[in-house]
C-alpha cells in the first residue's frame, strides 16, 4: 500500500471512539426538510427521501488520493475510515434493498468532493453535501473540529416514514457498519 492509497485502510492502532450521548437525542426524532446537493441528480429533500427506509451513514470525510488527510486526523477517534465505510455500503446495497432500505451518505465536504469520490468508487447511491452543516444544526448530530474546520463525527441512523428508528453511535470499526445495520434489519418484525 502506497503512502496516497493509505485512506483505504483503517490503522489498527486509531484511537477507539466511545459514546458520549450526544446521539441519544436522534431516536424518534422527525427528518426535517432539509434541501441537501446530490450526486446524483438535483438537490435531494431529506425529509421526503425517508417517507421509506433509508439508511442514513454521515461521516467526517472520505480520503481523496495524493492528498494528505489532516494533521492529527489518525489522533481523533472516530474520525478515520470514511472510504472504508462508504465502499462497505456500496458492497452491501443489494442485501439492504432486500429489506427495503435505500442508503445514503452525507458528509461535510463540498459537492464536488463527494462527485469525484462516488465516480472513484463506483458508489451506487447518492452522497449528499452539507458544507454549511444545516443537517447537523437541525438534529443536534454531533461534531468535531479539525485543521481548522468543522466535521461530523461518524454516525448512522435508519429513518422511515420520516422518524429516526435506530442510531448507531459510535460508529466503529466503520467499514463493519453495513453488517450491523442488516443484523438490526434483521431482527425487525416483518
Amino acid at each position: 500500500m502506497t503512502e496516497t492509497e493509505s485512506y483505504r485502510q483503517v490503522p489498527l492502532d486509531i484511537p477507539v471512539p466511545v459514546d458520549d450521548g450526544a446521539a441519544d437525542h436522534l431516536r424518534g426524532m422527525e427528518v426535517p426538510p432539509v434541501k441537501l446537493r446530490s450526486t446524483q441528480g438535483p438537490p435531494l429533500l431529506l425529509a421526503e427521501a425517508t417517507e421509506r427506509m433509508v439508511v442514513v451513514y454521515v461521516y467526517p470525510r472520505t480520503g481523496v488520493p495524493n492528498q494528505p488527510l489532516p494533521a492529527g486526523w489518525d489522533a481523533i477517534p472516530g474520525a478515520r475510515g470514511c472510504t472504508p465505510q462508504s465502499c462497505a455500503f456500496r458492497d452491501h446495497v443489494l442485501e439492504l434493498a432486500a429489506y427495503g432500505a435505500a442508503v445514503l451518505g452525507i458528509s461535510a465536504q463540498s459537492h464536488d468532493e463527494q462527485v469525484e469520490f462516488a465516480q472513484r468508487e463506483h458508489i451506487p447511491y447518492a452522497l449528499l453535501s452539507d458544507p454549511e452543516l444545516v443537517l447537523a444544526e437541525a438534529l443536534g448530530l454531533p461534531t468535531f473540529e479539525a485543521a481548522g474546520a468543522t466535521f461530523y463525527r461518524r454516525l448512522t441512523f435508519i429513518a422511515h416514514q420520516r422518524r429516526i428508528a435506530k442510531v448507531f453511535y459510535p460508529v466503529f470499526p466503520p467499514h463493519r457498519n453495513p453488517a450491523e445495520v442488516l443484523d438490526w434489519l434483521a431482527d425487525q418484525p416483518v
